[in-house]
């Protein structure tokens, strides 16, 4: 198969659909918007963060909690997905799960915003949609060959841009328009997303879908090292992604007294110079070896943690250190599926993308706990960066040494082994 061949074939579950020629570019601009939309809809909460611990009188661990429930929620839900996802394929599973994520979406903004009980029974619900990570990336994957699969993931994964628009518009919606207006705007995205897909979409040529059950499929990819490898730079890589993505506006706002639409919008600035370089560190992995972007990617992470580690003053400092950060997770995320896409096998793709996504998204988790709880006990947040810069330190040694072999010492996404 290559990325320009115009064919017919089997749709996920039988009979042959028209349209299945389609361009993969095609195919990669729908499944990205896709993304877009349930990552925006799977960050709505973050934001909303400050308003909600001042309305409610939440404690630092309990405004922790909240933004993170759907981040684990979204991350463990991506093992089971993603296993789906190679069973009936992304034309099938990008409508339900957008679907499904209007529920949440409109409780939240209807019902579920009066206390931290309803809050946190909505955020988990609201997890769903970070699910759709683990559909896209097969669905990716599939349509384009090998030496550019690096690129179209890391241009897919740009769609975690959605929690950038998040930061940007929900404040200023809830401010001018109430805190209904944003869940029902992004209720009516996700509907009209979801039949978009469904018309849209068409799985890869010659695709054929696993045959095995889920429970064998996922143990037979949990027994997999690849599966553990990815997941361990995925944790560091995307999950300081994510733990930035949602606490940052709170960090911001603690340690150097913004306010809550400054320190929303520049978060706003970290997610989208991330988004930018993902799929720069997935082009990169392509030409150099995913190997090499991932060690320079988590030394930059290194230096950038241990400054912000000491506070100094956000300007100039400090921003270049959190903008260092950004551009070095985006590019080390990207890697690490340039890596995925190298060493998992075809008919696991799904599988090991769920397994890999859910320990992102669970590396995204743990941060925000541990800085509120940090902060709450000891007023400062230099103990939380100081092992931020420590793991990136780890995970680079495990990169040169272990990763490297398993990608036959070369580590680029086009043939490395």
């Amino acid at each position: 198969m290559t990325s320009t061949r115009r064919e017919t074939g089997p749709g996920p579950a039988g009979p042959e659909r028209p349209g299945t020629g389609a361009k993969p570019m095609v195919m990669l601009v729908v499944a990205t918007i896709g993304f877009a939309v349930n990552f925006w809809a799977w960050a709505l909460l973050s934001p909303l963060g400050p308003r909600f611990k001042d309305s409610l009188e939440l404690s630092s661990f309990e405004q922790s909690l909240l933004v993170a429930v759907p981040v684990v929620v979204g991350s463990l839900g991506r093992i089971p997905v993603g296993a789906l996802t190679d069973r009936f394929g992304g034309r099938v599973m990008f409508p339900v799960v957008s679907l499904i994520t209007i529920v949440p979406v409109l409780y939240l903004g209807l019902l579920g915003h009066s206390s931290l009980a309803a809050l946190l029974v909505g955020g988990f619900f609201l997890g769903v949609g970070g699910t759709a990570f683990a559909v896209g990336v097969p669905f990716v994957n599939a349509w384009f060959p090998p030496e550019r699969r690096g690129f179209a993931i890391g241009v897919f994964g740009a769609g975690m841009g959605g929690t950038a628009i998040s930061a940007l518009t929900t404040v200023k919606e809830v401010d001018r328009y109430g805190m209904e207006f944003p869940f029902e705007v992004m209720a009516a995205l996700l509907a009209v997303y979801a039949v978009v897909a469904w018309l849209v979409l068409r799985e890869a040529p010659g695709r054929t879908p696993p045959s095995e059950p889920l429970a064998e499929r996922l143990a037979g990819t949990l027994r997999m090292g690849v599966t553990w490898q990815m997941s361990a730079l995925y944790a560091v890589a995307f999950g300081g992604y994510v733990a930035f993505s949602v606490y940052l506006p709170t960090y911001l706002k603690t340690q150097y007294g913004l306010s809550q639409a400054d320190a929303a919008n520049r978060m706003a600035g970290f997610v989208l110079l991330a988004v930018v370089m993902r799929p720069v560190g997935g082009w990169l992995s392509d030409r150099v070896g995913a190997v090499q972007v991932m060690l320079v990617s988590l030394a930059v992470t290194v230096a950038g943690a241990a400054v912000q580690a000491f506070a100094p003053p956000l300007m100039p400092l400090g921003t270049i250190a959190f903008l260092a950060m950004a551009a070095a997770l985006g590019a080390a995320s990207g890697a690490t599926f340039a890596l995925v896409a190298q060493l998992a096998p075809a008919g696991r793709v799904g599988a090991v993308t769920g397994v890999v996504g859910a320990a992102g998204g669970l590396g995204g988790f743990v941060p925000p706990l541990v800085m509120g709880s940090i902060y709450g006990a000891y007023g400062s947040y230099a103990a939380g960066l100081g092992l931020l810069a420590i793991v990136a330190a780890a995970a680079a040694v495990f990169t040169a040494t272990v990763v490297r072999r398993a990608g036959g010492g070369g580590g680029s996404g086009a043939g490395g082994r």
